[in-house]
């Protein structure tokens, strides 16, 4: 069975959003599926305009749409769905897929809708988190705002039309069903990782940590995207109590994002104890991994938030690291406070520092080793990819009215 998913995004861009898109290709092509993909205008506004329209990238063929003629305000975002359809209704009639499974935001889920009826063909919407909700974040809008409330709509609409629906937490699902959505209308796909690709990280890279000039440490650090929800600007009011009692520790930011260039400004008076590396090859992430003693995932309490689980936390459980995060709703989803993580108060440095500092005083290595086995089991037996990839399968039946079939190995 061919499945054309229609993606904001893509590899070789680096984000939360790549990373669980990966995540599913990969394990549905273990299951006999036949994934392709084709991204919106959105990815060339990040990584340029299209080199050709279908690149190849992570071993997966990506259509690329391009960008839309600039229009007048306010005329944007429907220039943006007219040519995600265009680009949607010329992949579907060369590559035939049998459905089409659209991520949010609502941008992808109207054209695939419009597509799917037009050339007759099944389609599922997949929400990994409300637009209306990250654009507060953004500051483009404000909670209950005409936009808001405008957008919301759009995407209980694209819902209510949409042949199935899933969502990647509790969170987004309750929501809808609060809007009228019937429970059997939406299924659960939560956010995941991939056990193979992230095996648990045992030995320090010791070479990293000189380049890197960590000394002794401990390493306080963060691995990921820079979105003022990641809440990062806590971590470093938090420093200067945590380094009262470790005057070596070091503060390392990995990756890149909006709030780069607000963070770098706000730790400069830390001087060398913090550290930005950029964003680094997803290859290397393991090495970084390695020299953290203690990832902090501050993220701060908002619709956002609380709605939406992170995959963060999960990578860390993967590979056996140690972890602290705020109590927000999405946390809570994943992590069950002093079995497998710890967490803290939200939107409270105070708290965030006597977290760390519990988590790295050598009474408590006890304590934090008895939370790795837990943390392993549930990744590896609720949170894979290949697990997760499995909740897709019987409504891809349903709708098709075909089986999948494991494909064969025709290798030997």
């Amino acid at each position: 069975m061919r499945v054309l998913h229609v993606l904001d995004h893509s590899a070789p861009l680096q984000s939360g959003y790549v990373s669980r898109t990966l995540g599913i290709l990969r394990a549905q092509r273990g299951l006999g599926i036949d994934p392709v993909a084709l991204t919106s205008p959105r990815h060339g506004a990040e990584a340029g305009p299209p080199a050709a329209p279908v690149e190849s990238v992570a071993d997966f063929s990506f259509h690329r749409t391009p960008s839309p003629a600039r229009s007048l305000p306010g005329l944007g975002f429907r220039a943006e769905m007219a040519a995600t359809a265009k680009r949607l209704e010329e992949a579907v009639e060369e590559l035939r897929p049998a459905l089409i499974h659209a991520h949010s935001p609502v941008l992808n889920g109207f054209p695939a809708q419009r597509i799917a009826k037009r050339m007759g063909i099944p389609m599922v919407y997949e929400i990994r988190a409300f637009w209306e909700d990250a654009a507060v974040d953004r500051g483009t809008t404000t909670e209950g705002s005409l936009r808001y409330r405008l957008t919301r709509a759009m995407e209980t609409r694209a819902v209510r039309r949409a042949g199935h629906v899933f969502t990647i937490c509790n969170g987004l699902r309750e929501d809808l069903i609060a809007r009228g959505i019937a429970p059997d209308h939406v299924d659960l796909a939560p956010n995941a990782i991939e056990p193979d690709r992230l095996p648990p990280v045992t030995v320090r890279d010791a070479a990293l940590a000189t380049e890197l000039g960590l000394g002794d440490g401990p390493v306080i650090g963060f691995l990921g995207s820079f979105y003022h929800y990641e809440g990062l600007h806590l971590l470093i009011d938090a420093f200067p109590i945590i380094r009262e009692r470790h005057p070596g520790a070091k503060l390392l930011f990995v990756g890149g994002g909006p709030e780069d260039e607000a963070l770098r400004a706000k730790a400069a008076p830390l001087g060398d104890a913090a550290l930005f590396t950029g964003r680094v090859p997803p290859e290397q992430v393991r090495r970084y991994y390695s020299v953290v003693d203690l990832l902090v995932y501050p993220r701060l309490k908002m619709r956002l938030t609380d709605l939406v689980t992170p995959l963060k936390p999960l990578e860390a459980m993967a590979m056996t690291r140690r972890f602290i995060a705020s109590d927000v709703g999405g946390h809570k989803e994943l992590v069950d406070d002093g079995v497998t993580g710890r967490l803290f108060q939200a939107g409270d440095p105070a708290a965030l520092a006597t977290a760390a500092l519990d988590t790295l005083d050598p009474a408590a290595e006890a304590r934090n080793a008895a939370m790795i086995a837990p943390a392993l089991d549930f990744v590896r037996t609720t949170r894979s990819w290949s697990a997760v990839a499995q909740r897709y399968v019987p409504v891809y039946e349903r709708l098709t009215g075909q089986t999948i079939e494991p494909m064969r190995d025709v290798s030997t």
